[in-house]
């Protein structure tokens, strides 16, 4: 089981607080206030730059099943991303995929004429996650529709796959496949950006194994102090004359 890292933890706190404020403010003032918190494309095309940031922290007050299924990605993804990234990293990837999501729902939705329909929830950047979880952890099991056990490559294709199939068949629906394809797409380029400046530096391993290398070297660090803290207990139930082979 993976331990709560900091970044997950307050993204986590951010979201939920948001949440229950949204759900409690619906149909008040309150709720026309935190509207134009969501991402609405001609808005942004007004002057509401900051709305392709803070729509990341509204969910859908309608349902707990929009707010559930993205914190638990958060979670399951997100937690050895950052324990092998740091917290810095993980957040500055994390946003990146988030805002470059929005980006893409403004764009490409202005394009289509829907500049009116207005896009909530952290989707685009639990895609980006789920991106760099796919790359970093390939051959890590994951449970499909919670019952089929896949490789995390395979996984990221077949949402990938499924992503960019809907996304372009989107009619609606209520779905911002847009958000969840620009999400991942932006965390290809952040990750293909990270590999231009490592080669730069001189000849190093690939991109790939320098990921695994990190999180191997991460298992490492969590194994020892686990270690530690056994040695420590037992040492102190063992009588000082006991001899330790």
């Amino acid at each position: 089981m993976f331990r709560m890292t900091p970044g997950v933890k307050w993204l986590l706190i951010v979201n939920c607080v948001m949440f229950v404020v949204y759900f409690l403010a619906a149909g008040t003032r309150l709720g026309q206030f935190l509207m134009p918190l969501g991402l609405m494309p001609n808005a942004v095309l007004m002057g509401a730059i900051w709305q392709p940031f803070t729509y990341l922290f509204l969910h859908s007050p309608y349902g707990f099943s929009h707010i559930l299924m993205n914190m638990l990605t958060l979670w399951m993804f997100g937690t050895p991303l950052e324990g092998v990234w740091g917290t810095r990293q993980f957040l500055k990837y994390y946003f990146f995929c988030g805002v470059g999501a929005g980006i893409c729902v403004v764009v490409l939705n202005l394009l289509a004429g829907t500049g009116h329909l207005r896009t909530i929830g952290a989707s685009g950047a639990i895609y980006g996650l789920l991106l760099a979880f796919g790359i970093l952890f390939p051959r890590a099991t994951i449970y499909f529709f919670m019952m089929f056990p896949i490789e995390a490559r395979w996984y990221v294709l077949i949402m990938g796959a499924i992503v960019f199939l809907s996304a372009w068949g989107d009619a609606g629906g209520g779905v911002s496949h847009f958000a969840h394809l620009g999400g991942m797409v932006f965390g290809y380029v952040w990750l293909r950006m990270e590999l231009g400046k490592k080669k730069t530096r001189g000849p190093r391993r690939g991109w790939v194994e320098q990921m695994e290398q990190a999180y191997k070297d991460w298992k490492f660090r969590r194994a020892k102090k686990k270690f530690q803290v056994y040695l420590k207990k037992q040492g102190s139930d063992r009588k000082w004359d006991d001899t330790v082979h």
